[in-house]
C-alpha cells in the first residue's frame, strides 16, 4: 500500500509530536523556513493562509538551516521568532535535515513531487509541498512562489 502523508509524524519545535494524521480531511501546505532568508516574509502569508481558511488547510513549516546557514538558532529561538516576529500560530517542527541525512519525511516528500522518476531536489527555503484533503501529492511550488500566489490559492478555495 502506498504511504500517504497521514503515515508521517514528526517532532514539534515545542518538543512535542506533529501527527500529520491529525490533518485528515484538510489541505496540507508543508514549508521549509528559515528565519534569516529573503523569503522570511513569507511567514506572514503562510500565517494569513491559516487563518483565513483553517477550516480546510493546515499549513507546517519545517525550519531548516541547510541553505546558507539561515536558521541558526535553537528551537525556542525560532519559534519565539515566529511568535513575536509573524504571530505564527501554524504547527512548526524542531529543526531538520533536508540535504545531509534528511529527514525521512523529506525524502518523501521530494519523491512524491518528481519527475521521470527523478526526485524533485529542494534547492532552498520555503519550497512548499501542497497535500488534498486524502493526504494525495498535489503539487510542488518553489521559494519564489509565493502563499498567496493563485498557484497555490487555486487548490485551497
Amino acid at each position: 500500500m502506498n504511504k500517504t502523508i497521514f503515515d508521517f509524524t514528526i517532532a514539534s519545535i515545542d518538543g512535542g509530536k506533529i501527527n500529520f494524521a491529525d490533518y485528515r480531511g484538510k489541505k496540507i501546505l508543508i514549508v521549509n523556513t528559515a528565519s534569516e532568508c529573503g523569503f522570511t516574509y513569507q511567514y506572514a502569508q503562510l500565517q494569513e493562509l491559516f487563518e483565513h481558511y483553517s477550516e480546510e488547510l493546515m499549513v507546517i513549516g519545517l525550519p531548516s538551516n541547510d541553505f546558507g546557514g539561515q536558521e541558526p538558532g535553537s528551537n525556542a529561538e525560532i519559534e519565539e521568532f515566529c511568535n513575536v516576529r509573524y504571530g505564527v500560530t501554524f504547527p512548526l517542527s524542531a529543526k531538520i535535515s533536508i540535504l545531509k541525512n534528511p529527514h525521512p519525511l523529506i525524502e518523501w516528500l521530494q519523491k512524491q513531487s518528481s519527475e521521470n522518476n527523478t526526485p524533485i531536489e529542494i534547492r532552498w527555503n520555503f519550497h512548499k509541498f501542497l497535500f488534498d484533503e486524502n493526504g494525495n501529492f498535489l503539487e510542488a511550488f518553489n521559494s519564489a512562489t509565493d502563499p498567496a500566489d493563485g498557484l497555490i490559492l487555486k487548490y485551497i478555495i
